[in-house]
């Protein structure tokens, strides 16, 4: 089964081990964005939880 999946006929494709190396880049960039944007995150929510006192806040709407 292995040797179906890296063409058993000449060995493994030079096209395909390109593209799985970009992929792998792509999802190493991806993963360190992520981590980027996970802690601009939470600086955002702890600098609105300094700003809002939830138990000071009044509903927007009332029943009358």
């Amino acid at each position: 089964m292995a040797k179906a999946l890296l063409g058993y006929v000449g060995g493994p494709d030079p096209r395909l081990l390109s593209e799985m190396r970009r992929l792998q880049q792509r999802v190493r960039d991806l993963e360190t964005e992520l981590v980027r944007v996970q802690a601009e995150n939470d600086a955002l929510y702890a600098a609105a939880d300094d700003r809002f006192d939830v138990s000071q806040v009044e509903p927007a709407l009332s029943r009358a």
